[in-house]
């Protein structure tokens, strides 16, 4: 059992279940992925999801009070819901115990940023400081810190999309194909762009100018990241998952090989169907870097096989769960009740690699037979998919009818995705 510093002891275990009131900000995967596993480990029949939308799944749940919220993707608006929520809630039982749980690089940051308005209402913020969360987030300053550990990371350019930027870039320079993307992620989420993509896949220089264009003339005004492309298929991703202490020794780690990623420009880079396998090379990287800041929690690392050197290159960290977490629940250690145990019980939790040869997926076997194209990989994927008892984070049989319809549903709509932005564009990048 690890000795993490965790001084959080505001529930006994026992008391989680009545007492414990999570709070989700957010619509995706993630979002059902802490409802589901919450109720897994606790029995919490009662997760509030805050959204902007109906999402189906997520409001079909016999799990979730879900509540339509304008303005949540904002940040003062957000926080004030928050704090209004927590009023209400204290005013039917003064023993609840609040936990604001988000989903993306967005919610991240505008919950650490507003950690101490948010405390004072009740909650636990589970989130490193705002400070260092605005520091390892910006590319620029991740890779500084890589090169200062010795972790491998891509050769990469740095333009700024404020007034100080250059109207049009040289770029004649570069070779290509290359990547672009921003260096606040969050921040370009947020921001109004023409042609908005997650991650910019560049072909040509002409597609570069037009690129720096739209979003020099767009309201982001942090740096724009040009990067070297590393050659290879999806499964030359791979993703870490880790969990770890106040003084940042990592207890708890999960990862794979990223077989698929969704190929939608707005959603590029989401793993789809993750293969769990221990990489020994990137846990040490990964385990250097979180003791190197004193990183506390979930932080979650997108990493690439360079087959050029053999190296696995960083790409960045995300101060949160990912998206895809769930998979650490399927290779042994359920990720919501990490969260418990270090920020609410103080509970000890053991270390662990969670590793059992299962996979995640978010989609049909039919949609890896025809995107997978190494044969020996796909058989192996398929395997391992049959051999997984709940490889969908959406299907839950203890949920209602509704809700698994809605999942299923989701599910199938996976083909029409990948038929539009994969197969019917050869594998390349829908603009």
């Amino acid at each position: 059992m690890s000795k993490h510093s965790s001084n959080a002891h505001l529930l006994k275990r026992e008391e989680v279940s009545s007492l414990l009131q999570p709070v989700i900000v957010g619509g995706d995967i993630l979002a059902y992925s802490y409802v589901r596993e919450l109720n897994r480990a606790y029995g919490i029949t009662s997760c509030i999801v805050l959204a902007t939308q109906d999402i189906k799944m997520l409001s079909s749940s016999k799990f979730t009070d879900y509540r339509i919220t304008p303005g949540a993707g904002e940040p003062d608006t957000l926080i004030e819901s928050l704090i209004t929520l927590a009023q209400e809630i204290h005013a039917q039982n003064p023993r609840k115990q609040l936990l604001v749980l988000g989903c993306d690089d967005r919610h991240a940051r505008m919950l650490s940023a507003g950690k101490d308005k948010l405390e004072k209402a009740g909650y636990v913020v589970p989130y490193i400081d705002f400070d260092l969360l605005d520091e390892i987030t910006q590319k620029r300053r991740f890779y500084e810190l890589c090169e200062e550990l010795g972790i491998p990371y891509p050769k990469t350019w740095y333009f700024a999309c404020d007034s100080t930027g250059p109207d049009d870039l040289a770029v004649e320079e570069f070779t290509y194909p290359l990547i672009a993307k921003p260096s606040n992620s969050a921040q370009f989420q947020m921001a109004h762009i023409d042609g908005w993509r997650k991650i910019y896949e560049i072909d040509t220089p002409e597609e570069l100018q037009e690129v720096w264009h739209s979003i020099k003339r767009s309201d982001y005004n942090n740096l724009l990241v040009i990067q070297d492309f590393i050659p290879g298929e999806d499964d030359a991703i791979c993703t870490l998952t880790t969990f770890s202490d106040a003084q940042g020794n990592m207890h708890v780690v999960s990862g794979g090989v990223v077989c698929l990623q969704d190929h939608d420009p707005t959603a590029l880079g989401n793993p789809v169907t993750i293969m769990l396998k221990k990489n020994s090379q990137i846990i040490a990287d990964a385990t250097k870097f979180l003791k190197h800041i004193g990183y506390r929690g979930f932080a979650n690392f997108d990493i690439k096989y360079d087959c050029r050197d053999g190296s696995y290159r960083f790409f960045e960290v995300n101060t949160r769960c990912g998206r895809n977490t769930y998979y650490m629940s399927i290779g042994g250690q359920n990720f919501a009740e990490l969260l418990v145990k270090e920020f609410i019980t103080g509970e000890p939790y053991e270390d662990k690699e969670a590793y059992e040869p299962q996979v995640y997926s978010c989609v049909p076997a039919y949609v890896l037979k025809r995107s997978i194209k190494d044969n020996a990989l796909l058989k192996e994927v398929l395997t391992q998919l049959k051999n997984t008892p709940e490889p969908y984070p959406l299907h839950y049989s203890a949920d209602s009818l509704k809700h698994n319809l809605w999942a299923k549903i989701m599910l199938f709509n996976q083909i029409r995705k990948f038929k539009r932005f994969y197969w019917d564009t050869d594998g390349k990048q829908l603009k």
